[in-house]
């Protein structure tokens, strides 16, 4: 199988295009030791199985379509199971597929898919990863051929579940989920599914967040390693299943079977699509090395703990700097202007 590699002496990134356009590994190097940032693909891993990867695109659509079916425009549309251990179509077709490598560079690589089926999504979609400095940048595109529909798009990393990871999030509302993990109540995020606030991955959680701004960290104190996530969707989707040694966060722009949802598809973050139109989403991943343990040891001793943890991105915005949310507003705000 073919894997593509950036590295840029921080980051190494291990890319696989015949297998879901996916990545198998995303690390940090620190002198002689690399930390894993995604929870890596074993190199036994099963060939065929994208669930081995560290992340994977999520195209046409993200998560469930609840009983493979929806109705759009007036009319109802069948989505048919898009694996055989899944009672629902899932997760859309670009995890499943083998994507072609259109340009592999020194600090990117851009990858394309065309999906000619009538089922009734018929696509193209483009997938970029980029490294500039710590940050991994990765841009998820999707273009419709067929008629006009809701479409939908995120990413599904996997990230390593240690006993001292930290995950903050903000968000608005919550999706409670059934026995067969499609959405039965909207709810405000209390106790152990509010993460306004970091803490610990204590909950056995498989619910979508919405209102979400955009920006979220992941700490793993013990390793002294800190992601930021920023990226343009308004929600995410938190999974962390008990007694596995990962857990996954995954931004997207609409929740759980948001095809069916009250209100319609639009109002629940999917974007309809006229034939030729074009949607895309930006993630960015920031990777630091932190004083977390050091900053624990101050405040036992009584001493001064509020230093941020040091940035070592050279910024292309001097506005920037991925440990400070008005800087994150204003790298999405970027973005968006590189976008119109």
């Amino acid at each position: 199988m073919q894997t593509l590699v950036l590295d840029n002496g921080l980051l190494h990134v291990e890319i696989l295009p015949e297998l879901g356009g996916g990545i198998a590994r995303f690390d940090w190097v620190s002198g002689a030791a690399t930390l894993p940032v995604f929870r890596p693909r074993n190199t036994d891993a099963d060939p065929s199985e994208p669930n081995t990867l560290a992340c994977y695109p999520l195209v046409p659509w993200s998560n469930r379509i609840g009983h493979g079916r929806f109705d759009f425009g007036g009319a109802t549309f069948n989505a048919p199971q898009t694996r055989p251990d899944e009672p629902y179509p899932i997760h859309g077709h670009g995890w499943l597929s083998e994507w072609e490598v259109l340009a592999a560079e020194t600090g990117s690589i851009e990858l394309y898919l065309q999906h000619n089926a009538t089922d009734p999504f018929c696509y193209e979609a483009w997938l970029r990863y980029q490294l500039s400095g710590n940050r991994l940048s990765v841009t998820l595109s999707v273009r419709n051929l067929g008629q006009p529909l809701p479409f939908g798009l995120g990413l599904h990393p996997f990230l390593p579940r240690t006993d001292d990871v930290q995950l903050q999030a903000p968000a608005a509302t919550l999706w409670q989920a059934g026995p067969d993990c499609l959405p039965t109540q909207l709810t405000t995020p209390t106790a152990a599914w509010n993460f306004d606030e970091a803490h610990s991955l204590d909950a056995e959680i498989n619910h979508a967040f919405g209102g979400w701004p955009g920006r979220a960290e992941i700490r793993w104190p013990a390793q002294g390693l800190q992601l930021n996530i920023n990226a343009d969707p308004g929600y995410y989707v938190l999974f962390t299943p008990t007694r596995q040694d990962f857990f996954c966060f995954e931004p997207v722009d609409h929740p759980v079977n948001a095809h069916n949802l009250p209100g319609g598809a639009a109002t629940n973050g999917l974007t309809v699509l006229a034939t030729g139109q074009t949607l895309s989403r930006r993630f960015h991943f920031t990777v630091h090395q932190t004083l977390f343990s050091a900053s624990a040891s101050s405040r036992q001793r009584g001493e001064d703990s509020t230093q941020e943890p040091e940035c070592t991105e050279v910024h292309e915005d001097s506005e920037y700097c991925p440990t400070r949310d008005h800087g994150c507003a204003a790298m999405l705000k970027t973005a968006a202007q590189e976008q119109a």
